[in-house]
């Protein structure tokens, strides 16, 4: 009988809350912070997940859609919207955006004026540009295969790494910082700040359970079983009809989303943001863990991917984090090429199975009333 999808994510939602309580009551809650960070890492790689697992696409570019997302909300809420070239406050459309609220008079932390966007409008204009930016180069790349699409979105990431690097308004080798606190709901802001830690860890991992909702139910969807086919056989799914090319790019671009609202979320929370977030290593790094967590697996991605970045995070692996992260890939891929996941829920199957014939040996092994031996003379 199928699970039905809502077990695993209830399992989910009080692991989370578990965690939270644990570190807590143990005079630990400084781990929320790097488990924050890992929630928003997460997201990537689960988006990813849909891209390699399901739709058969090798993409080393999420780390440039991931850096996407947060330099745009961090230049928008930091940049001087009335002085200099970029006088927008003047413009008659500056002045209609102050008065709807969409630009907001501030003061930086050396007490000078200047105008910027919200972080509510910085976001929408970061995802809006991640998904124009994902259409454009998904369309073409996406009529690649194998290494071809790999390679091309390589080149796209080190573009945008370089340009990030070497531009002046994005702050060039030292990235940008000082980036406001996201007021997100009432009583909650997406800050670094120790007094908002929890309910930031909540948004987070709330934001992960959603991802992954989502992504179940595209899985469990007409969407998710074209997607298989293609995976399967491109070939053989074009001759049944199925559009192949529109559902790589669709799920391409989802997937973009995805990192470029982790991006902007985690600009916010860290209050700035580097270069090195579209490095070639870091979209690398994301590949890894959806290869070590299973491609199609998308449970094996979540604990694989939340608990290798957790670790990372927290320095366990020291200087050697690139070998790391490259012998256990190795190591899963050899022995667990389909994820962690995989073989402990074949062992969970094999012991349900045993506990269930057991009864039913001992009741065949029975005597009967029939059975009873002789008496011995």
């Amino acid at each position: 009988m199928q699970r039905h999808p809502i077990i695993p994510i209830v399992a989910l939602v009080g692991a989370i809350i578990a965690v939270q309580v644990t570190a807590t009551l143990s005079g630990r809650e400084y781990y929320l912070t790097q488990l924050i960070m890992s929630a928003y890492y997460t997201i990537v790689v689960c988006g990813l997940c849909l891209v390699m697992g399901y739709a058969g696409q090798l993409s080393l570019g999420h780390g440039a859609f991931f850096a996407l997302g947060g330099y745009t909300t961090a230049v928008l809420t930091t940049l001087d919207f009335s002085s200099g070239a970029i006088n927008l406050a003047a413009t008659g459309l500056g002045r209609g955006l102050l008065k709807v609220g969409i630009l907001v008079a501030q003061t930086d932390l050396y007490g000078r004026d200047f105008v910027a966007f919200t972080p509510w409008a910085a976001f929408i204009a970061a995802l809006l540009l991640t998904l124009a930016i994902a259409v454009v180069v998904g369309y073409p790349a996406l009529r690649l295969r194998g290494h071809y699409l790999a390679m091309a979105t390589l080149g796209f990431g080190l573009i945008v790494y370089r340009l990030l690097l070497g531009t002046e308004w994005t702050g060039s080798a030292d990235g940008i910082s000082s980036v406001p606190g996201w007021h997100i709901l009432p009583g909650v802001v997406i800050c670094g700040k120790s007094a908002h830690r929890v309910k930031n860890y909540y948004v987070a991992w709330g934001l992960v359970v959603f991802v992954l909702s989502f992504i179940v139910n595209v899985v469990r969807s007409r969407t998710g079983r074209a997607l298989r086919s293609i995976h399967d056989g491109e070939l053989a799914a074009n001759a049944m009809g199925i559009h192949t090319a529109g559902y790589k790019l669709k799920v391409f671009v989802l997937s973009a989303g995805m990192a470029g609202v982790a991006g902007s979320f985690l600009t916010h929370y860290n209050g700035g943001i580097g270069p090195s977030e579209a490095g070639a290593m870091k979209s690398v790094r994301y590949v890894t863990l959806v290869a070590a967590g299973g491609m199609a697996n998308v449970w094996g991605v979540l604990m694989v991917g939340s608990v290798l970045t957790f670790l990372s995070l927290r320095g366990c692996f020291g200087s050697m984090d690139h070998a790391v992260f490259g012998g256990i890939l190795i190591l899963i891929m050899s022995f667990a090429p389909q994820g962690p996941l995989k073989p402990l829920g074949d062992f969970l199957s094999r012991v349900r199975s045993a506990c269930r014939r057991a009864p039913r040996d001992s009741a065949a092994g029975r005597p009967g009333d029939g059975d009873l031996p002789g008496r011995l003379g």
